[in-house]
This record gives structure tokens, sequence and C-alpha cells, in this order.
């Protein structure tokens, strides 16, 4: 069992808020330990209980990360690849044993999550939560605005239907065109098979945000900590 601490210190430390903030938010009942509401004086272990501020869970157990990761081309979003290939798990710096958060797969790139946090694993990756995922898609050949609004009203693939969140076409050739695609779930490349039911191959998907979560600085094989903030905006846009 880990040293039990003083609750406005935990928030301090996890650097959700300054202690003077934690104070005013235990004594306005924003703050709750394993569902109880904390009062001033209160401790809480940060390895074994649940630490909430306006109901949603503060990590404040040292053990717990969670990186943002710009995937490259060509590495697969496993943990471990029995054919040998470079994994997202190895681009990321830890010794904690982390997990990638959902699929991106290895002809696609773009932003992803690793980590030991179970809460938020279960967040991003499960359909009944709403957490969305934004795409970058350029597709050969012009689409037209009736392809684009398919995207969206739904289109029948082999193994059921499927439909975007939203659709926007962003730039269109004669050659090519550059759509950006938000996603409410993640089957087995869903948005390739989705335009290249419409007649339009994908020549180049991007993942761009997660959520709420995105960051147009990171480039392919770079990747940073997940702040307690973008963790608290991904959990908030969860639906229960």
């Amino acid at each position: 069992m880990a040293e039990r601490i003083r609750v406005q210190k935990a928030l301090s430390q996890a650097g959700v808020m300054s202690r003077r903030a934690a104070e005013e938010a235990i004594r306005a009942g924003r703050v709750a330990i394993d569902g109880r509401v904390a009062i001033l004086g209160d401790r809480v272990d940060p390895e074994t209980q649940v630490l909430t501020l306006d109901g949603i869970s503060v990590v404040i157990d040292p053990g717990i990360e969670t990186h943002l990761l710009y995937k490259p081309v060509g590495v697969v979003s496993t943990a471990k690849d029995p054919q040998g290939r470079r994994t997202v798990v190895d681009l990321v710096e830890s010794e904690k044993r982390l997990y990638p958060v959902g699929r991106l797969d290895a002809d696609s790139e773009g932003l992803i999550l690793l980590t030991n946090d179970g809460e938020l694993a279960n967040k991003v990756t499960h359909p009944r939560y709403g957490i969305t995922k934004t795409y970058m898609v350029k597709a050969e050949g012009r689409m037209t605005p009736a392809e684009v609004r398919r995207l969206v009203t739904g289109l029948e693939l082999e193994d059921g239907p499927a439909a975007a969140v939203s659709a926007h076409l962003v730039d269109a050739t004669a050659e090519s065109s550059l759509v950006e695609v938000v996603m409410g779930e993640g089957r087995k490349r869903e948005v390739r098979r989705m335009f290249s039911a419409l007649g339009h191959e994908v020549t180049r998907l991007v993942r761009t945000a997660i959520g709420p979560i995105s960051d147009p600085r990171l480039k392919p094989g770079e990747s940073r900590p997940l702040t307690q903030e973008e963790r608290r905006r991904l959990l908030a846009e969860a639906r229960e």
C-alpha cells in the first residue's frame, strides 16, 4: 500500500490544479474518494483508491502512464508482432507495460494512444461511449458532393452498414480528393473500405484527432505524455 496523502496534495501533484484551488474544490463538494464526497483533511491512497473531480477520475497513481504517439506508415498497432515488424510500443520510451488503445492499420498514420490506464482505454475504444476519431483522407479521383454525403448517410459493406458521423470535402482535383472524416466506430479498415465502395481508393489516411485530442506539432514517430487536462477532456466527452 502506498503512503496516503492529503487529497489537495494529490490533485496538485497530478497537475490538475493548485493546492489552493483543490481546497476550494473540496469545500464545494466537487471531489470524491471511491464515490464518497471528500472533505478537507481526507487522505487518499494513490494506488488503490479512485479520486474524482466533477465525476471524472484523476490519475494519481504514479504507475499509470498514457502517451500520444504519431504512428508512422508501416508500424503496426499491437504490443507484439509475430512477423517481427516494428510496433507502436517500440516507439514509446517507458518502463511500464503499455498497450495501444484501439487500432490504426499499418498502411495508415497518425495519432494513437498507448496506456496502462484501463478506464481510459475502455472509454476510448468501446463504441457505446461515442468518442470519435477524425481522419484526413486522400483518395483517387474527384469526389462529388453527393459521394461525400454518402459517407454520412451510409454504405453497405461486406460486414454490415457503415456511416461517418460527418464528412467534409477539403479539396478536389481531377486526380484526387481530400476529405475530412469523423468516425464513431473503428471496424477494420472501415474508412478505406467506405471510400473503395464509392470507387475512390485511399492513397493516404491520417488520423488527426481522438475525440478532442490533437497535436499538429507531432511528427511521425514522435510521442509525448498525455496531460491530465487532456485526459479529463477525453473522458468528459464519453457518453454514459
